[in-house]
């Protein structure tokens, strides 16, 4: 019987197999953390931070406070993900809206950002927004000389129903120096009728009041973001003289954006006039257009035989013959109202015609409303829904005093809005103007700027309509620009935005 052979070890052996294992250890260690350093990306390099939310609430208003508490971890994007934080924003936010007394659904959006060097301690960021009371805090520390990304705006919005609650015609004026938005300097699309400085008008405030409804914050008009909306549309204005004193406001908005003013053209190379009523100026960078067409009335001014004579009418049953162009556009703004208050559109005396009857004499608002009818016939037969936005600007109030434009009406001294307005009620054109809306099949959106403008009687160009000054006709109808107009373009952003 063969015998068995005894294991054991010999001291050397031993001290050499305990090395061979304590070497590999160390080597399979040191191999990993060089591998987990080599596979982490170059490009990131800070520290991440977490965001820790602190909510608290009041009776008065609700914030929210972000307290911004560093978290190291293996990395961080120079150019750091905003998607990432907005998650987490999104998701604590999420929890800590149940404990305010009004639990309506909220959108955090985190509208601009970029990384700066700061040579600080820490950062503190605050953005407050009246659209629902609610107050965005963020704070954090940060060290010295590192990069850290500013939210430069932490934006908390309503979803549409705020638009709805909203009501814009109610508010005040407020004295604002980081208004106008563009300078009479840096826009050349300002004709003289307009250019109340170009005329001699000293005063600066009336070009720096902005308008503040009550319920809510009307956004700043961002020329970036409106050229953004309409890139590759076409945004047209359609109406009287005060239409086209909002078209160019818009002009005048817009180009404070493009970078090259030589890259926004009127498409015929014609300078605006009094005298020509159709522009169409292209904005290349943003292939889109911003175009005018005049028509005083939206229905058709003919001229029909009266007796022995051919006398002017208008055709309060056939819209204007210039509408083929306002077709295909992406977004159309109507108006008329100021032609309306005209003596002999007043008089309507052998003026109004329907079909080959001129009425001898009809009630002016009858005619308005037989006009209007047309209008909206034909929005809902040829506009496409599916394309087209509508809007229809309310009628914009006058201001003379001690007569008609025509008879010594000035408003000459008047360099502040006024305290109060004397119209408690929506003018009778107005009036029609909803009423008509609301038979509508297509959706119009109403473009109310009458109250808001009741108050500045401070806005018109009185004297300063002209190079050649005169005291006896002075222009209180239409607007300086800069001035009211600008606000009435902030509401069609908003309105725009809110779509």
């Amino acid at each position: 019987m063969e015998r068995q052979k005894s294991f054991s070890f010999k001291p050397t052996r031993l001290l050499l197999f305990t090395f061979t294992i304590f070497s590999s250890i160390f080597f399979l260690s040191t191999f990993t953390i060089w591998l987990t350093k080599s596979t982490t990306t170059p490009s990131l390099h800070h520290q991440q931070t977490l965001l820790n939310f602190n909510t608290s609430t009041n009776n008065n208003n609700n914030s929210v406070e972000l307290n911004l508490q560093p978290l190291t971890v293996l990395s961080l994007t120079q150019n750091f993900s905003v998607t990432k934080i907005q998650t987490l924003i999104d998701n604590r936010l999420s929890r800590s809206q149940k404990s305010f007394s009004e639990s309506k659904s909220e959108d955090i959006e985190i509208e601009e950002n970029h990384v700066v060097d700061t040579s600080i301690s820490s950062v503190n960021f605050t953005a407050m927004h009246g659209n629902n009371g609610t107050k965005v805090e963020a704070s954090g520390l940060v060290g010295k000389s590192d990069k850290v990304l500013i939210f430069k705006e932490i934006e908390v919005k309503k979803k549409k129903k705020i638009v709805k609650e909203c009501d814009l015609r109610k508010g005040y004026w407020v004295f604002d120096e980081s208004y106008p938005l563009y300078s009479r300097d840096s826009c050349p699309f300002i004709d003289e009728g307009f250019d109340c400085e170009g005329n001699g008008r000293l005063d600066r405030n009336y070009t720096k009041w902005r308008w503040q409804p009550q319920d809510c914050d009307l956004p700043r008009f961002n020329a970036t973001k409106m050229l953004e909306l309409i890139r590759g549309k076409r945004l047209v204005f359609v109406g009287d003289s005060i239409n086209r004193n909002q078209w160019e406001s818009m002009l005048c908005m817009l180009l404070s954006a493009v970078k090259d003013p030589k890259r926004v053209y009127e498409a015929r190379g014609r300078k605006i006039t009094k005298e020509k009523g159709n522009y169409s100026f292209r904005f290349l960078d943003y292939q889109c257009t911003v175009e005018y067409y005049v028509s005083h009335f939206l229905v058709h001014e003919s001229k029909a035989r009266v007796g022995q004579k051919r006398r002017p009418t208008l055709r309060i049953d056939a819209i204007d013959h210039g509408s083929s162009r306002w077709r295909g556009a992406d977004i159309l703004i109507f108006n008329t109202a100021h032609w309306w208050s005209h003596y002999k559109t007043k008089a309507g005396t052998y003026y109004f015609q329907e079909g080959t009857l001129v009425h001898p004499r009809l009630n002016v608002s009858t005619a308005f409303t037989k006009a209007l009818t047309t209008w909206a016939s034909w929005v809902d037969k040829r506009i496409n829904l599916k394309k087209t936005q509508v809007f229809f600007r309310s009628s914009a109030p006058s201001h003379f005093r001690g007569g008609n434009w025509n008879s010594g009406g000035h408003c000459t001294e008047a360099t502040h809005p006024l305290n109060e307005t004397l119209n408690t009620i929506d003018p009778e054109k107005n009036i029609i103007i909803e009423e008509t809306i609301k038979k509508m099949k297509t959706p119009v959106t109403l473009l109310n700027i009458t109250s808001l403008s009741e108050f500045r009687i401070d806005g018109h160009p009185s004297i300063y309509g002209r190079k050649t000054q005169s005291s006896r006709i002075q222009d209180c109808s239409h607007w300086c620009l800069p001035g009211v107009p600008d606000t009435w373009n902030e509401l069609l952003f908003f309105h725009l935005q809110s779509r």
